[in-house]
């Protein structure tokens, strides 16, 4: 059996002053660097055989402390980005309240199927191994929600540097 340890970015500085980050780079901030280093001696004497990250910078930066200890290379996928908020991209989150969503944002069937496909790709690719995976908070939902057949509203919302077990 495979362990998936699907676990959230440190904070970033758009966290912090709640801007839509979507799939922009993103930086740690303090804070977040903090996360991750406290994940990182949380983890050092737990086994892992892989560490796995979004393609984008906050995920790869988070996954690379955790992995300091480990000696492990950190492998990036594009499957575990975060959502494509289009237009929202960038915008302060409390006044998107009650907008009308704009049409480039990344549809739920097409976010859910990603996810589908980073289940499908861990299981084939890293079987019987333990991998941890630093995604994003909607992305991190999305995987759930395919993994228990479930809404993503019944999803609970993950913090930064939180991890969930997954049994694949």
């Amino acid at each position: 059996m495979t362990i998936l340890y699907l676990a959230r970015h440190g904070e970033t500085v758009d966290n912090a002053n709640q801007i839509m980050q979507g799939q922009t780079q993103g930086e740690l901030n303090e804070n977040g660097i903090l996360q991750a280093r406290q994940l990182s001696m949380e983890w050092q004497d737990r086994p892992l055989d892989v560490i796995i990250a979004s393609d984008l910078k906050r995920s790869i930066d988070t996954a690379r402390i955790i992995a300091t200890p480990h000696h492990i290379e950190v492998v990036t996928t594009h499957l575990l980005r975060e959502r494509d908020w289009g237009g929202f991209t960038g915008r302060f989150i409390p006044d998107l309240k009650g907008e009308i969503w704009p049409d480039d944002i990344e549809t739920l069937e097409n976010l859910l199927s990603r996810a589908g496909e980073f289940i499908a790709y861990v299981k084939k690719t890293f079987p019987g191994k333990k991998v941890l995976a630093v995604g994003h908070g909607i992305i991190n939902k999305a995987v759930q929600a395919v993994y228990y057949n479930k809404p993503m509203s019944e999803i609970q919302r993950m913090s930064n540097a939180e991890v969930r077990t997954l049994e694949l």
